[in-house]
Formats: structure tokens, C-alpha cells, sequence
């Protein structure tokens, strides 16, 4: 795990704050910072680096940052910060909202929309966890929320006591992790805040509307991998974050299995390839193994039994020739 450690004590008192703003600029983004303890200033910063992503824990005085539109203009790493308090509390004011936190809760914000950051405790240090993480990598489901707005996680129990239970964890682990351990915790990561988001998606939308665009999402999965020979349920329901027993119950509703779906979409590609003149000398097992089905036999039953005839009688059908 590629670690970056910046311990305050270890300078002299007078650079201490620059040198731990200028970390913080590397590691985030450009921000505002103002504290009133410039010239005593006390923080730690530790920079965990997990591959598709990084993990942070810091400790300061309290503070305020300032995220403008000019430094956003300047320069936008589009990221996602998920931040949770470890001692004290965190404000944030964006789009005209306030937003605090406490220990137990998560605050996530946006790179890319201005905002202002309060850090505070009781005649204190305010120290915090965050999960930096790149907007391509999780796309904020549409519906959950204003993307330009803070949003508030409670986490005292369900998947965002999980979610903050990972990410303290990883913050205050003292484990030396090597660099394949190090990519495999950044994916565990990414999957549990993206089942952190879809857990949140399904409390704010109606039951009926999230069920339809998780169905559109699930349909749309299956079509671009109908090619792939380990396309089954248990890596369907991964790949949205839900258990393959609500997977089952999903196709339930629609009076159908996965299976039977997945059949059925492959044997109509398998049909289209058929009738297709550009694949007359491609051989029928082939098109059979391309949509997934392996033995001939299987295919020629399985395409009987949806079209009422051999594949190859289709072939000849579709194209207007005849068998020899």
C-alpha cells in the first residue's frame, strides 16, 4: 500500500500549516483555507493509495475551506468526497444548504460545485475520515438528490453503519498491505459506496419507479454481455449491488426467470445472425457458441422450441435459398 504520512511536529512551528495546506491541495483539490491557529498549528495527514482510489484520515484545529468557482475553473479533479468525523463535527454550505455531521454520519460532496467547509470541536482537534473517489467511477444515480447539494448519510445502522465501519477501519489500520491487497480493498471499496448510493436511491425513489429503472439497468446489463459465457445471476446482481434473491423476485414481476431471459435474448441474436446474408458462410455451431450456447444440440432444440424449426431450416427460410 503506497502510504503518504505528514506529521506536523516534525517541522518548525511556522511552516507547519502551509506545508499541511499544501498536502491537502495535492491529495484533493485547490481550496480556501482559513484557522485561526496559523501560528500554532497542530495536524496530521495519512494518504492511503488503494488503486481506483484513495483514503484519507486527517487531524487539525478547526477550520474553514472554501471550494469557489474560480478555483473549480482553475482546476476540477472530479471527485467525490465521502467524508465521515472522527472527532468533532463538519459543516458544509452548498447551493444554498447546510449540511452538519457528526461522528456516525457521512457527508458527501462534489468536486465540481462550490461549497464551504466548517470543521469544529469543543476546545479541540477535529479529525475525519474520507474516500476520495473519481466521478467516472461512481456515478450518482439520477434521483438521488441535487448533485450540486451536499448530501447527508446517517450511519448508525443499515449500509451506511457498513460503509463507515469500512472506512474508519481502513483509516486507523496499521496493517502494511502490498500493492495487490492494496487494488483488491480499492474494489471492495468502490462496490460498497456504490451499494451505499443504490441503498439510498431505493429509499428516495417510490418502490415502483425504482423497480422499473432497476429493471431497465438490469436488461441493459444482460444485452451488452449476452456474449459472455459467465453472464449469470450471482455476477448480474453484483454488478447492481442487490442479492440474487432480489435479482429473481426483479424477473419474478415480469413473469419470467433470468434464465429464461437470457435464453430468450440470445436465441433472438442467434436469429438475426441467421437471416443475416453478410453470415451465410459462417456455420450455424458457431453462431450458437457466440450466444452462448456451447453444444449444437442444445442450440437446435432450444431454437425449435422458440421458432418451430431447426436453425438451419430458418437459415434457408430467412434467405431465400434452398438446402442441399
Amino acid at each position: 500500500m503506497i502510504e503518504t504520512v505528514f506529521r506536523g511536529e516534525e517541522l518548525p512551528v511556522e511552516d507547519r500549516f502551509e506545508r499541511w495546506r499544501d498536502l491537502a491541495f495535492e491529495s484533493h483539490s485547490p481550496h480556501e483555507i482559513r484557522t485561526d491557529h496559523t501560528a500554532d498549528f497542530h495536524g496530521t495527514m495519512r494518504l492511503l493509495d488503494l488503486g481506483v482510489l484513495q483514503v484519507t484520515t486527517f487531524s487539525c484545529p478547526p477550520l474553514d475551506s472554501a471550494r469557489t468557482p474560480a478555483l473549480i475553473r482553475r482546476s476540477d479533479p472530479e471527485i467525490y468526497y465521502l467524508s465521515v468525523p472522527l472527532r468533532g463535527h463538519m459543516g458544509v454550505v452548498q447551493d444554498d444548504r447546510e449540511t452538519l455531521v457528526g461522528q456516525g454520519e457521512l457527508v458527501m460532496i462534489g468536486s465540481s460545485h462550490p461549497y464551504r467547509g466548517l470543521l469544529g470541536a469543543e476546545g479541540g482537534t477535529v479529525s475525519a475520515a474520507e474516500m476520495l473517489i473519481p466521478r467516472a467511477l461512481l456515478r450518482r444515480p439520477a434521483g438521488l438528490a441535487d448533485e450540486r447539494s451536499a448530501l447527508r448519510v446517517p450511519g448508525r445502522s443499515g449500509m451506511g453503519a457498513l460503509f463507515i465501519d469500512f472506512l474508519t477501519g481502513l483509516a486507523t489500520d496499521t496493517t502494511s498491505y502490498g500493492s495487490s491487497d492494496s487494488a483488491r480493498l480499492g474494489v471492495v471499496a468502490l462496490e460498497l459506496a456504490g451499494a451505499l448510493l443504490a441503498h439510498l436511491l431505493a429509499d428516495q425513489e417510490p418502490p415502483e419507479t425504482f423497480q422499473h429503472a432497476l429493471a431497465m439497468r438490469v436488461h441493459r446489463y444482460i444485452h451488452q454481455h449476452l456474449t459472455d459465457p459467465e453472464l449469470t445471476p450471482g455476477r448480474i446482481a453484483a454488478a447492481h449491488h442487490i442479492s440474487v434473491r432480489s435479482l429473481h423476485r426483479l424477473f419474478h414481476r415480469q413473469d419470467t426467470t433470468v434464465s429464461a431471459y437470457i435464453r430468450r435474448q440470445r436465441l433472438e441474436r442467434a436469429r438475426r445472425d441467421l437471416a443475416d446474408p453478410g453470415l451465410r458462410t459462417r456455420p450455424v455451431h458457431a453462431i450458437a457458441a457466440r450466444w452462448g450456447f456451447p453444444r449444437p444440440a442444445d442450440f437446435t432444440r432450444a431454437f425449435r422450441a422458440a421458432y418451430g424449426m431447426p436453425p438451419k431450416d430458418f437459415r434457408h427460410l430467412a434467405q431465400g435459398t434452398s438446402r442441399r
